[in-house]
């Protein structure tokens, strides 16, 4: 066919307008591993839905969930999806932030979606986000420095093992660091790993009239013992290390076990970017012998706030984003041990995914064993494994992330930080109304 002047004209307008009617959504995420990797893969999207584009604000983990968070408090309408986790998703459905998530398709299977995951992101039995990936943690470990050390990790190892091998494990003239935990500051930081690990002690953050606990005993030993180890076995400049961090060191050889994520699993044993791949073994969460193991349970998940004006193309991408064609996709890509984990049951149940993933038994059963209705030895009124089912936890959390990482900085004493943070929390939740 001759294209005339008159025919290309035509065939440019009709572009234009097609651009023109073509949605942009805004989708704020956090920079972790599978989040870029879905941004590469969205042509799988964009192709099946030309009328809609994309438009990616890509942030570290603490700087999300603050951008995230005072836009959708004050219906700015920044963002048409948001990456948020566990905490944020009942107590901002409840707020009327969010919009329900009952209606992703007939092919989305919903009731695949494994039960404590799906539980963490409802209210009234309704999905207010869907889950982008699923996580507990674990302890990840040098099989070959283990045995160095002459050693045996056991599948459910003690603290008091962790510790020991910990020391043996650290040789600093070859710049190896016996274990590498979260010192960086933040409610979802440091605090997610240090109130899960205090749990396991018997710790809490409050009793049952909500008092602050950090003036008991158990909250001693806990931040005593991390202080302690990591001086003894921890990289320099902990108090600055978060997930993105400590990744790193693992990946380079530098941490002979990291307790931390369940979804960093597929990357310390992809040889693509981990130069100890082969070399590494999984353990669930340490425990004191109390009953209550330290895992957490977590879901990055994609939500879409109550303000966006575009909910039914939102809808559209977050059911892609968080479908099993999503998992194939990843699969056919990366191969199935980097398929986003700890969502779907027909995931844990594809022999595909046992064989390709060594971690996946040990990833499912830290998902399904943590309690978040019942997080601690002894009884508290909040729902929260590694945080504290409130809206005032966000800043009381990051407020106490600060003084306990400077602590560990060494820039105040273990006494000084929980003095600290018994005062600073007592006062915000006097405030607040908690205490009366």
């Amino acid at each position: 066919m001759k294209l005339t002047p008159v025919l290309v004209g035509a065939l440019a307008f009709a572009a234009l307008i097609n651009s023109a009617s073509a949605e942009t959504l805004t989708i704020a995420t956090v920079n972790n591993g599978d989040m870029i990797r879905m941004q590469k893969l969205t042509d799988d999207f964009t192709k099946a839905n030309p009328d809609i584009q994309l438009e990616w604000v890509t942030m570290e983990e603490n700087q999300l969930r603050q951008k995230v968070t005072t836009d959708i408090a004050t219906k700015g309408g920044q963002y048409d999806i948001v990456t948020i986790g566990t905490y944020e998703v009942p107590i901002w459905a409840k707020q009327g932030w969010l919009l329900s998530l009952d209606d992703l398709g007939a092919d989305y299977d919903v009731n695949d979606l494994l039960p404590p995951i799906r539980a963490g992101l409802s209210l009234d039995g309704k999905l207010y986000a869907a889950p982008f990936y699923g996580e507990s943690s674990m302890v990840m470990y040098r099989k070959d420095l283990m045995e160095k050390a002459g050693l045996t990790m056991p599948d459910a190892p003690t603290w008091d093992f962790i510790a020991d091998a910990a020391r043996k494990m650290t040789d600093r003239a070859n710049d190896i660091n016996g274990i590498c935990l979260r010192g960086k500051a933040g409610w979802g930081e440091n605090m997610a790993f240090l109130t899960a690990m205090s749990n396991s002690f018997g710790a809490r953050w409050f009793d049952e009239q909500w008092h602050p606990q950090f003036d008991q005993p158990e909250w001693k030993d806990t931040l005593q013992f991390y202080v302690d180890l990591m001086k003894d076995a921890g990289p320099a400049g902990a108090s600055s290390n978060g997930f993105n961090e400590n990744l790193a060191l693992f990946q380079s050889g530098k941490c002979g076990m990291w307790i931390d994520a369940t979804v960093a699993a597929s990357f310390v044993t992809n040889p693509t970017d981990s130069t100890v791949a082969d070399k590494v073994g999984f353990a669930l969460a340490p425990d004191k012998g109390l009953g209550k193991r330290s895992n957490w349970l977590w879901a990055w998940s994609l939500g879409i706030p109550a303000s966006s004006t575009k909910a039914d193309a939102a809808k559209k991408f977050v059911a892609w984003a968080t479908s099993k064609h999503y998992i194939d996709l990843v699969a056919s890509k990366e191969g199935w041990a980097n398929v986003p984990p700890g969502t779907r049951a027909s995931l844990y149940a594809n022999p595909e995914y046992q064989k390709a993933a060594p971690f996946a038994k040990m990833t499912l059963d830290s998902i399904n064993s943590a309690d978040p209705t019942n997080p601690t030895v002894k009884p508290v009124p909040y729902v929260g494994v590694q945080f504290v089912a409130i809206p005032e936890f966000q800043g009381i959390g990051t407020t106490v992330g600060q003084l306990f990482s400077a602590a560990l900085a060494g820039q105040s004493s273990v006494d000084d930080a929980l003095k600290q943070a018994q005062d600073v929390t007592t006062r915000e939740m006097t405030k607040a109304g908690y205490i009366k």
